[in-house]
């Protein structure tokens, strides 16, 4: 499995552009992607701050999802409201979330181009902190 958690700060004014582009990809992703256990949005309490919990089955999912028609047809319009985005990798608890663990893989050996672009932009990072806390 792999989850993510990204941080995103919308350009001033541009903030129901955004929510409608997002709702676009909640609904594309969730229509067209298999193994997704969440790709969802919220709104943060500051000012012009949203947030994306994303999970799938496996990092390729994320890759998938990463470089899928909808996602790259999307990339213009999110760059024009998006002032800054973070994505921080997050591990789920054992016992405190129906997720499992985030795990590293490499793409397929037929991977495209842009999906090994992806996974060196957006590679999984795997806290060392996670480790002895994992099934204890």
């Amino acid at each position: 499995m792999a989850t993510l958690l990204a941080h995103i700060t919308v350009k001033p004014g541009k903030e129901r552009a955004f929510e409608e582009i997002a709702r676009s990809m909640y609904d594309a992703t969730h229509a067209n992607e298999h193994g997704v256990r969440r790709y969802e949005y919220w709104r943060g309490a500051a000012e012009r701050t949203y947030y994306t919990l994303e999970s799938f089955d496996e990092y390729v999912g994320f890759l998938r999802h990463q470089t899928s028609e909808h996602h790259e047809s999307a990339g213009p319009g999110f760059g024009d409201v998006i002032e800054s985005l973070r994505l921080e990798w997050v591990d789920a608890m054992e016992g405190a979330s129906p997720l499992t663990p985030t795990v590293a893989q490499e793409p397929p050996a037929d991977a495209s181009e842009l999906m090994r672009q992806y996974a060196v932009r957006h590679a999984v990072q795997i806290a060392p902190w996670w480790g002895p806390l994992r099934g204890a």
